[in-house]
């Protein structure tokens, strides 16, 4: 079930608030159980076998997590419960979303497997992650034990940050599960949050989604460098605001909820090198692989270069491991790594004026979003190549007719890629103009009508990163 979707909007989000606040408001326990129940029908709806994954990963958690407070209570070692918890979680993750890809290699190395159709559970990567995390959070004391599966359940199920982030921290939420205050601020700026994702994702993405997936898909021919380049912008547009838009209802429902997430994004494009980039870009993945990898390994704080880089390269390995089981993720991850160590001991961009780095960065990344959005190595190749000319087609009459349509998508998608919003807010809110908060309110309904209308008229409404 999308965010985006009819049947989201106008059945079950209205149907959910309306029993949660309505005949259970005082009674936080039947919330909770409610919570879990709507968030596995919520997930059920469009994987009713893959349910059962989750409830599996739930049941099998919360024993690990009894199973680690029982070592610590008794004073025993936690490596066993921290092992399992591992060894099970990323099994069940590397059956569904990685066999595949290592049966086919080594295959072509000589073996002779059958490969198996399996099919890859929505948001699998998200919530194992976080079913992961209650565990080691456990362990690291920042949370305590769950006594109750029902408790463990919801928060590894809880539907705003279920299928596609952010993913959400056990100790961020701890003492949220039973002792959260709702109120009505929360409850309306929890809406304007949602509508202001629902706009990104319906007015911006859904629009320049088209460009970048007709682009994308000419194949190694029929690209002139015009169009390559207007695909690839589109791209990097569509999956900043589908992501942080979804990231942004997210967040906006655990507001309407009394939850209250971390942010997840931070206008990464206006960032001025690569480092600042992962700063601002899927925070909390950065912030997980930083906790439960890159610290556990040394972090920066190592006796030598070498293992620090051996750090980076252990962590961008597995980020673009975790994005898929295609050699274009695992690409994408080292590309990062390879600008990261440049940056670190190369001095890369030391010296140069600020646009300079903040054009450099951008061109970079935009880079890299074309290795990840191509199907393969050699197709992203074939796309860059086209970027510079490589390439001969009738792809230039196409490029002016995308601009000439969409080039008012364009333009808001640069405008809102930057913080003009929120400072031309405060700007008004600073200089007492007396109707900011009526404007806010008109702009949010009218963003809400409009995204409505396009839900309702049924165009292109796909979700990037529900694939992992």
């Amino acid at each position: 079930m999308l965010f985006s979707s009819s049947v989201f909007l106008f059945l079950f989000l209205p149907l959910v608030l309306l029993i949660y606040y309505l005949p259970l408001r005082r009674w936080r326990q039947g919330q909770n159980v409610f919570l879990l129940l709507a968030s596995l029908g919520f997930y059920a709806w469009g994987e009713p076998w893959f349910v059962l994954v989750m409830i599996a990963s739930i049941l099998a958690n919360y024993g690990f997590g009894l199973w680690v407070d029982a070592c610590k209570r008794a004073g025993r070692s936690c490596r066993p419960p921290i092992v399992a918890a591992v060894t099970a979680n990323l099994g069940i993750l590397f059956v569904f979303k990685y066999l595949t890809f290592t049966l086919g290699i080594l295959n072509s190395l000589g073996a002779h497997f059958v490969i198996p159709g399996i099919e890859l559970p929505i948001g699998i990567s998200f919530f194992t992650f976080q079913a992961l995390s209650y565990v080691l959070d456990v362990h690291r004391d920042r949370g305590q034990v769950q006594k109750s599966p029902l408790k463990v359940g919801l928060y590894i199920s809880f539907f705003p940050q279920l299928i596609a982030g952010p993913i959400v921290k056990y100790e961020t939420v701890a003492e949220q599960i039973d002792h959260r205050q709702e109120s009505w601020d929360d409850f309306a700026a929890g809406c304007a949050r949602f509508i202001a994702g629902l706009g990104k994702k319906v007015l911006i993405a859904n629009q320049v989604a088209v460009v970048a997936d007709r682009a994308f898909g000419r194949g190694d021919t029929g690209l002139t460098a015009g169009f390559a380049w207007l695909g690839a912008i589109c791209y990097t547009l569509q999956i900043y605001y589908d992501f942080s838009g979804y990231s942004d209802m997210a967040i906006g429902l655990g507001k309407m909820f009394g939850f209250h997430f971390l942010e997840n994004f931070n206008y990464p494009y206006i960032s001025k090198s690569i480092t600042e980039f992962w700063r601002r870009w899927h925070i909390s993945l950065s912030t997980c692989f930083r906790d439960y990898v890159y610290f556990p390994l040394g972090g920066s704080r190592v006796s030598s270069k070498w293992k620090h880089i051996r750090n980076l390269f252990v962590v961008w390995l597995l980020t673009g491991v975790w994005h898929g089981a295609n050699w274009t993720f695992i690409a994408w991850g080292l590309l990062y790594f390879v600008l990261l160590v440049l940056e670190k001991y190369g001095h890369l961009g030391r010296g140069w004026p600020v646009w300079l780095n903040w054009l450099f960065t951008l061109l970079m990344v935009n880079f890299a979003w074309v290795i990840f959005r191509a199907d393969s190595l050699p197709a992203a190749w074939h796309y860059i190549q086209a970027m510079f000319g490589f390439s001969s087609g009738d792809g230039a009459g196409l490029a002016l007719l995308y601009l000439r349509e969409n080039w008012t998508v364009l333009l808001a998608g640069v405008v809102f890629a930057a913080p003009a919003a929120p400072r031309l807010r405060d700007w008004l809110a600073k200089k007492g103009w007396p109707l900011t908060d009526l404007l806010y309110a008109v702009g949010a309904a009218a963003v809400f009508l409009v995204s409505a209308a396009f839900i309702i008229k049924g165009t292109y409404n796909p979700f990037i990163y529900f694939n992992f």
